[in-house]
């Protein structure tokens, strides 16, 4: 499982030397090891649905042309190239899976973090427009799935997508996460969108689902799992 690697489109756009060299180089680093010296290991890669960047049409499915809108979409597309052309030219069993909006208790940064904290300071005033669709899958979700691509990983370097096929609006996720925390208000956005933040992301996960897979946490009982554990990791 190579997880070494960037993890923030705000990063890649104030760091995109560092961005490249965390995910690509990264991950050409594991690619060589395995092709000198364990050619017979099989890798999965954790990619990201921004390698997808804009989309013209929802579900997106892993046929849609990769156009990424950020550095760290494009870093992310670079690193899938390095594992097809492993997997073609040295025989490396490889798997991918695109993860979209990975989260779970213990995760301390991006939305639904940086939202606790605005809540527990009394605070409501949001970034975007509130609009913009989100495709949420629980951590164990996503592990699970990664443990699967495990006996997926070949030659061909099959590619899935990872979500739960559901597109949640961020108002919709932070008003729910607004109540687990006591909040009797809603969140208000500044309706003005972030660069290199898409619209929409719902992801089909028919071939996915070929593997056997299925997510199993609903997006509202994941939400409710990371205000309790928020409230139980704050002093």
């Amino acid at each position: 499982m190579h997880c070494a690697g960037s993890g923030s489109v705000g990063f890649s756009l104030s760091h995109p030397f560092e961005d490249f060299q965390r995910t690509v180089a990264t991950t050409i680093a594991v690619l060589e090891y395995v092709r000198l010296h364990v050619p017979h290991a099989r890798i999965v890669y954790p990619s990201s649905a921004a390698v997808y960047g804009s989309v013209q049409a929802l579900p997106i499915t892993e046929a849609c042309p990769l156009n990424p809108t950020s550095p760290y979409g494009v870093h992310k597309r670079l690193a899938e190239d390095l594992c097809i052309s492993y997997a073609n030219h040295f025989d490396v069993q490889i798997a991918a899976v695109r993860l979209f909006s990975v989260y779970g208790a213990g995760l301390n940064k991006q939305l639904l973090w940086e939202a606790s904290h605005k809540i527990a300071r009394g605070e409501n005033d949001f970034h975007g427009t509130g609009a913009e669709l989100r495709d949420w899958l629980h951590v164990e979700d996503a592990a699970s799935l990664l443990i699967a691509a495990v006996n997926h990983a070949s030659t061909a370097c099959p590619v899935v997508n990872g979500g739960s096929g559901v597109g949640v609006s961020v108002q919709e996720i932070l008003s729910v996460l607004f109540s687990c925390l006591g909040r009797d208000d809603i969140p208000s956005f500044s309706g003005i969108a972030r660069s290199g933040d898409p619209k929409g992301y719902i992801a089909d996960i028919s071939l996915a689902h070929q593997w056997g897979w299925e997510p199993t946490i609903h997006w509202q009982e994941g939400v409710q799992e990371y205000a309790a554990w928020y409230r139980n990791s704050m002093p």
